[in-house]
């Protein structure tokens, strides 16, 4: 493999590194030889692997614990009992609440409603004083989405006043599971579904499919004269929370994100999904998935980050464009408001950790950030920024109450960082209170008191686990880009080629350009034309952010970049998107 190194903002120094090429003869011998190799850096062996279209959904049947929860569903809705759905602060949950909602209507039962727990009065999940506040509402049954195989104490609480609980989720579970009527979760022992990687909302609608078929064979819709609901219907709500969660793109996520965003694109969709692209000034029409995670996803989040989830919900439930462009305008402003309290938390961090670098000439392994007046709603984003940044494990503390701090921490390839936090727990039981989440993401609270000592054995767990030159980040690449293919119709068929996002990500090529102008636009992007040395013709390019990693441009270049399309008064035209650029 051949490198390069590439100064990147901040700390950090990353690699190019291009992935080495290898030969599939089973994908077809009329695909473009551009795409054939980005498949084949992904692991696709053949073209069933590229399989789009429903029929290659892997079967609800294979989902362990659906058929058990479908029955128990089915029950309280044909003796037209009241369904309650529990669901997490987030886009994943908000969606899968959402789904929940909607598709149980469809099918003709109408009495279902939804909590989410506000994430500074109850913290996460399924505990016994949601179960309280539920209970206020007398329901038959409780469906916990997104969250619920950790809620041991809450299933409980729910048990002991008579609510049976059924479990869906996606969350990897502890060592104890939660004494529920059913369970639905891919992560949970002894569940042989294929697809682990599905997210809280995929997890329900795999539920949702096997209750429908569950009410046709009890004869429910013939009964009621009714045609029981196309659950595709439902896939862009899917899309979303899937693409926002951020869980990798397996096949069978790939399925359900491009049926998602095909009924999108058509305008068959939620309206409160068209009010929030419209809101962050994207197309419908030509959504892609980085659309659902970095235009709609943020906006969905932001209510639950800053205020209450509840309102993210009614955007997604709202009957028209009417009625969802006013919540779609409440949370872009939300989403405004979060920025500006990030960028300031970030700032406040990166000083933090300059003064660190300067007294100490050594980060840890592992940082542990922690300041009195950070907002608890934001300390994920900040993790995920610092990450990215200094390119280590990353865990940012807020106050919970007097005595208590919550951590969100975000991780890099090499270290799981839940399995981490269970390092700690093992080593040092008295230091955590809780904690969960997945490889790349958990949640957390510790005592105020101990927060530097869990700073020093996170950082030593850290360390335990990585080895140095993992601190430096990779950026693969799927190599250079012929002259011949350096076109806009290779950028359609590239973008066309997803969707693209975790675990199956947009393709980056690498090349040395010569810079033939440049100039700042927005304060801090760089817009170029650039010229390939062997070619005559040049190609637009911008690099967003990027004003502090090469504040000035040099003559030549070498840069990872992604193929493009810049939409400019209706005319589209090629231009590279510069992820890492540094003189050459």
């Amino acid at each position: 493999m051949s490198q390069a190194e590439v100064t990147t903002t901040g700390s950090a120094i990353a690699h190019i590194q291009r992935r080495t090429p290898v030969d599939v003869p089973g994908l077809p011998a009329e695909m473009p030889e551009i795409l054939r190799r980005v498949y084949a850096n992904r692991g696709i062996r053949d073209a069933q692997d590229l399989e789009r279209s429903l029929s290659g959904l892997l079967p609800p049947q294979l989902m362990s614990g659906a058929d058990q929860a479908a029955s128990r569903i089915a029950d309280v809705i044909e003796r037209q009992g009241r369904l309650l759905v529990v669901g997490d602060f987030d886009a994943d949950g908000a969606t899968s609440c959402a789904v929940s909602v909607l598709a149980i209507r469809a099918m003709g039962h109408a009495d279902i409603d939804y909590l989410v727990p506000n994430r500074f009065e109850f913290g996460y999940g399924l505990t016994p004083e949601i179960v309280a506040l539920a209970a206020e509402r007398s329901p038959d049954l409780i469906i916990t989405v997104d969250n619920g195989i950790s809620s041991i104490d809450g299933v409980a609480a729910a048990n002991a006043a008579g609510i049976p609980v059924v479990v869906t989720d996606h969350h990897l579970p502890g060592d104890r599971l939660p004494a529920a009527a059913a369970i639905v979760n891919p992560n949970a022992p002894g569940n042989e579904f294929p697809s682990k990687a599905t997210a809280g909302v995929g997890v329900i609608f795999y539920v949702l499919l096997q209750l429908r078929s569950e009410l046709q064979t009890r004869g429910w819709f013939e009964r009621r004269g009714q045609t029981a609901p196309n659950m595709a219907r439902f896939l862009d709500l899917v899309a979303l929370g899937t693409v926002a969660d951020v869980v990798p793109l397996d096949h069978n996520n790939r399925i359900l994100v491009h049926q998602g965003l095909q009924r999108i694109r058509a305008g068959e969709c939620r309206p409160g999904i068209l009010a929030l692209l419209e809101a962050a000034g994207r197309d419908a029409h030509r959504v892609q998935a980085n659309d659902m995670g970095f235009a709609v996803g943020p906006r969905l989040n932001a209510a639950g980050r800053l205020d209450d989830m509840s309102r993210g919900i009614a955007c997604l439930l709202a009957d028209s464009l009417d009625e969802a462009r006013p919540l779609a305008a409440e949370l872009d402003q939300l989403n405004r408001e979060r920025r500006e309290i990030e960028q300031d938390m970030r700032i406040e961090a990166e000083n933090m950790l300059g003064e660190w670098e300067r007294t100490t000439q050594d980060l840890p392994w592992g940082l542990s950030l922690f300041q009195e007046d950070w907002h608890q709603g934001v300390i994920g984003i900040l993790a995920a920024r610092i990450k990215e940044r200094y390119h280590r494990p990353v865990i940012a503390f807020a106050r919970a109450d007097q005595d208590t701090i919550k951590g969100s921490a975000r991780s890099i390839p090499g270290l799981h960082i839940r399995d981490a936090l269970d390092r700690v727990a093992a080593l040092h039981p008295d230091l955590l209170q809780k904690f969960g989440g997945h490889a790349m993401a958990a949640g957390l609270s510790i005592r105020l008191q101990d927060f530097t000592r869990f700073a020093d054995v996170f950082d030593q767990v850290v360390r335990d686990q990585l080895e140095p030159d993992q601190l430096q980040p990779l950026i693969s690449s799927d190599g250079s880009v012929p002259s011949h293919d350096m076109t806009l119709e290779t950028a359609r068929t590239i973008i066309e080629g997803g969707p693209w996002g975790q675990g199956f990500v947009e393709p980056m090529f690498d090349d040395v350009f010569e810079v033939r102008s440049s100039r700042v636009v927005g304060k801090r992007h760089w817009k170029l034309v650039l010229q390939d040395p062997d070619r005559e013709t040049t190609v637009d390019a911008i690099a967003f952010n990027a004003l502090d990693q090469l504040p000035r441009m040099p003559d030549r270049i070498r840069a990872a970049y992604r193929l493009d399309i810049n939409e400019w008064r209706g005319t589209s035209s090629l231009q590279l998107r510069i992820e890492y650029m540094e003189p050459a």
